[in-house]
């Protein structure tokens, strides 16, 4: 999926977000001893979006947040330094051209499975075919 690749190489680029992490902990799929803080991609959905005369697609993804000594704010602060890139990223995208990328949703919480904390930030972005 072009539009994930794209995503997590802006993250990975962000130097202040990998100092906050302590590395590039980005993950698509994490271990179990993986250590905290870092960062995985969760669900995406993707919907035809096409017009009469455009082809595109609508693409509804999820990034996760996970904390365990830092606790609620270590979380928050990743998430604003995900937000703030992922508002000046404009990601290039490999027969695609990025219409309109934009955060919908966010949640920092407790999570009780984890001893530790989650954060998630939920984003829309369309595409057309070029």
């Amino acid at each position: 999926m072009e539009l994930q690749k794209a995503v997590y190489l802006a993250l990975c680029d962000d130097a202040a977000l990998r100092a906050r992490l302590g590395g590039p902990k980005i993950y698509d799929h994490i271990s179990a001893i993986a250590p905290f803080p870092y960062v995985t991609f969760g669900q995406t959905t993707v919907y035809d979006w096409s017009t009469g005369s455009e082809i595109g697609d609508e693409h509804l993804f999820t990034i996760h947040v996970w904390s365990r000594t830092g606790g609620r704010k270590q979380v928050l602060d990743i998430m604003d330094l995900i937000a703030a890139r992922m508002a000046q990223a404009i990601p290039t995208l490999d027969g695609h051209r990025l219409v309109n990328l934009a955060l919908q949703y966010s949640q920092a919480r407790n999570d009780d499975e984890r001893d530790g904390y989650h954060g998630l930030l939920r984003y829309r972005a369309v595409t057309e075919a070029v």
